[in-house]
């Protein structure tokens, strides 16, 4: 496959965030970049973003997706990089000049995970007590979470995932809500005490899948990392990112999507709730998977005319408020 790649680079720097999970999923896509390219050395440099140092405010008030990404834009635009690997959730659907998507992978289990402590073991989502404290730092959960379940308690928490996991067993929260993909990847996969159903909560935008983003004018490099593009997730997400990038939503907005791919035909259901749970809207939109951004922007159009527009709107008016 490297005979391509027209006068590959002998190293190609890869940048990651310092988390746990960003660096294992960044050395997954540097180990799978190797076995493809034997001649050329992958070399992983880390950095921290904003959302990595702060920690004590709650996501939504402290900006957009650009927080886990910023920092590694920077570094591709000043040329010290040359890719930068994503959880594709955290990547904003419209990138700076001169920076591109340019691979996506094959995606995990998109799900969100009901992670309980032990003295629910025997309680699903449905099932937990009036008044269990569930934490979340996600107000696409909080949001569908109350829309279904108003009798729970929700809290806000931060951290790796290790961080929550030691919190919830201290007892400081009576269950969590959890990427399955996420727990999978770190080898937490037994903490999956329930998979969260569609009908109750729809998972993230590009949720379980890695984006890999680099330089537009950067033919080499892209040619390198469309050996690891999985063409199926990549349709799905791109229908996703079309439908988020319509609404103008960010990551900390009350939007959740569920794709999936059947003899050439994409199914593409999406929602938008209040921050209070009180209103959701959700429909479904079905087409060829060769249209993929084109469903992502009628299923918007469609919410839209259901009032999600207006929704969006009281919810920015609130955060900002806050």
């Amino acid at each position: 496959m490297t005979s391509s790649v027209s006068s590959p680079p002998r190293t190609v720097r890869i940048a990651s965030r310092k988390s746990q999970l960003a660096l294992v999923q960044t050395h997954w896509v540097r180990d799978e970049l190797q076995k493809h390219y034997p001649d050329i050395a992958f070399e992983v440099h880390t950095m921290s973003t904003q959302g990595d140092k702060i920690l004590d405010v709650a996501l939504a008030k402290i900006g957009d997706k650009g927080l886990f990404t910023k920092e590694l834009e920077v570094g591709m635009l000043n040329g010290d990089t040359d890719m930068a690997v994503h959880s594709l959730k955290d990547l904003p659907t419209n990138l700076p000049d001169g920076l591109m998507l340019g691979c996506v992978t094959e995606r995990e289990n998109p799900a969100d995970a009901l992670v309980v402590h032990v003295k629910h073991r025997d309680k699903q989502i449905d099932t937990l007590p009036e008044g269990a404290v569930v934490g979340t730092s996600s107000l696409r959960r909080l949001a569908q979470l109350r829309h279904h379940f108003p009798h729970l308690k929700f809290k806000d928490i931060r951290g790796n995932l290790n961080t929550r996991l030691a919190k919830l067993d201290a007892g400081e929260y009576d269950a969590l809500i959890l990427a399955v993909a996420g727990l999978q990847r770190l080898g937490m996969g037994d903490r999956v005490h329930q998979i969260v159903p569609p009908e109750i909560s729809l998972h993230a935008v590009g949720q379980g899948a890695l984006g890999i983003e680099c330089r537009t004018e950067d033919p080499q490099i892209l040619n390198l990392i469309k050996a690891l593009e999985h063409r199926e997730t990549a349709r799905r997400c791109d229908a996703e990112r079309a439908f988020l990038r319509e609404l103008e939503g960010g990551c900390q907005v009350p939007i959740g999507v569920n794709t999936a791919i059947a003899d050439g035909q994409l199914t593409l259901t999406g929602m938008v709730a209040s921050l209070d749970g009180q209103t959701l809207v959700k429909d479904t939109v079905v087409g060829p998977a060769d249209a993929a951004a084109a469903l992502g922007v009628e299923l918007a159009q469609k919410l839209r005319e259901r009032g999600a527009g207006e929704i969006l709107a009281e919810i920015f008016a609130q955060i900002e408020r806050d």
